[in-house]
């Protein structure tokens, strides 16, 4: 990736002399506080997301669209805390909303967890919330106003288009579409797909994440607030660093594990790093990414297994990625079966374009060695997780 699409080059130019903001981190955030609102008593939040900031703003090789998306991140986020605490304190009755037995499909990325989602996501009887109801979560909005948020979620996806065009081969979004859980949790991976955060790494890896599972039970309650209530449909393969905190506050969840070789996983994933990554910084430490995301994922795997010690047997799916990568038509009916749900011939008509790529995406093609990486080092950081998988192939 030596050269940048012409239309970032040109946004990097036209935001350049907002880029000495970065400076004077404390001064921007306080500004993003007042325009996003803070609740009351919520200073706790607001205070992580003051470091953050601050934090990003220091990060190496950032460049000026890359202080803008940071912003932007924090800035969405304390915005949706917001409006989510104020529509709680209106109508208290939210909180009493049930979230009943949710599926939450979780596994390393790059396992098929998109298409498991998506998969999952064509039945009449399921809920999934889709990319816009994240990115704004609110009570159902009059069509103008739904129109509004759904526009600001197509323009989202299209600048990722436009900014990193190999993004959409590797990982197409839609506004409209299943999306996942990333983008409503507070403090989820998604900050180091953007930057090297050294310090925002120290601070994320020694912390408790039960509060921001409430927080997103919360969300999801907005989402089901005066609608039909459906079961949940969720997804993230950040959950797998944090299940013991999600099933604290979610404990009759079924969870979906999606397995597929970690030596794939690392290399096809840190292409899809590189592709985001070039928006934010530049040069791009390929290195870097390799150890930085090797030792992210190689974490979330150890507590990943740690917290499938203490899962009940009727609450645990294992999906090899031959039932969708493979061979969808066989293993969707698996799918469905293995959540408890009904699979029916109105699900297997809608099944084609819930697992067909998108128009005119071309292959995605990765190297491990492209990151610093070897075949031997990422077996040895799987070892454990490696025996498993085998297991769950023989099954």
């Amino acid at each position: 990736m030596s050269s940048s699409p012409i239309a970032l080059t040109l946004a990097n130019l036209a935001l350049r002399p907002a880029f000495g903001s970065r400076r004077d981190p404390g001064r921007i955030f306080d500004r993003i506080v007042v325009e996003a609102g803070e609740a009351p008593g919520d200073r706790e939040f607001v205070d992580d997301f003051r470091a953050l900031l601050g934090w990003w703003a220091k990060a190496e090789h950032l460049t000026p669209v890359g202080w803008q998306a940071a912003q932007g991140h924090v800035r969405r986020q304390l915005a949706n805390r917001a409006r989510v605490r104020r529509l709680i304190a209106e109508h208290p009755q939210i909180e009493r909303e049930p979230i009943e037995k949710p599926v939450f499909v979780v596994g390393l990325p790059r396992t098929a967890t998109t298409v498991t989602h998506s998969v999952l996501s064509i039945s009449d009887e399921h809920r999934c919330p889709s990319l816009w109801e994240l990115l704004t979560p609110d009570l159902e909005l009059p069509p103008r106003q739904r129109r509004k948020a759904v526009t600001a979620g197509r323009r989202m996806v299209q600048g990722t288009d436009l900014f990193a065009p190999r993004f959409r081969d590797i990982h197409a979004m839609a506004a409209e579409g299943p999306e996942e859980c990333t983008f409503a949790l507070p403090h989820a991976l998604m900050p180091f797909s953007q930057a090297r955060i050294p310090e925002y790494l120290a601070w994320h890896c020694e912390r408790d994440f039960t509060a921001d599972y409430r927080y997103l039970k919360q969300v999801y309650q907005v989402l089901q607030y005066g609608r039909p209530r459906r079961r949940w449909m969720l997804k993230s393969p950040m959950h797998l660093e944090n299940l013991d905190a999600l099933l604290t506050v979610f404990p009759d969840a079924t969870i979906v594990w999606c397995h597929r070789d970690p030596v794939t996983v690392v290399a096809s994933f840190c292409s899809l790093i590189e592709h985001g990554m070039a928006v934010s910084t530049r040069p791009v430490d390929l290195t870097g990414i390799g150890a930085t995301w090797l030792g992210l994922l190689s974490r979330a795997m150890t507590r990943g297994l740690a917290a499938r010690a203490a899962i009940p047997a009727q609450q645990l799916v294992d999906a090899p990625y031959s039932w969708l990568g493979s061979d969808p038509t066989t293993g969707a009916p698996k799918l469905y079966a293995a959540v408890g749900a009904p699979w029916t011939g109105a699900d297997a008509a809608r099944l084609p374009a819930a697992v067909a790529r998108p128009k005119g995406a071309r292959k995605h093609t990765y190297d491990l060695s492209r990151y610093g990486l070897t075949r031997d080092r990422v077996e040895s950081a799987f070892a454990e997780y490696n025996v498993l998988r085998a297991e769950v192939d023989r099954a």
